[in-house]
């Protein structure tokens, strides 16, 4: 998960992001970013989530434990 934090960032149109941050803080959080992120842990990891999964992740850390939690 070397390029986690970036390639999130990179989704939510932002510099960087922290663990803390909730997901639902960003201007870019809608439906196309959750879309994004599917498709990232898809390719990048090999693990399928559902947009309720994300959106009950409710945090940086929250969706990282979700995918490491699915890998």
């Amino acid at each position: 998960m070397e390029n986690y934090l970036s390639a999130i960032s990179e989704i939510l149109e932002v510099e960087t992001v922290e663990f803390g941050d909730a997901l639902n803080s960003f201007d870019a959080w809608d439906s196309l970013a959750v879309l994004s992120i599917i498709a990232f842990c898809d390719s990048e990891y090999g693990v399928a989530l559902s947009a309720e999964e994300i959106g009950n992740s409710e945090t940086i850390m929250g969706l990282k434990e979700l995918i490491e939690g699915k890998m």
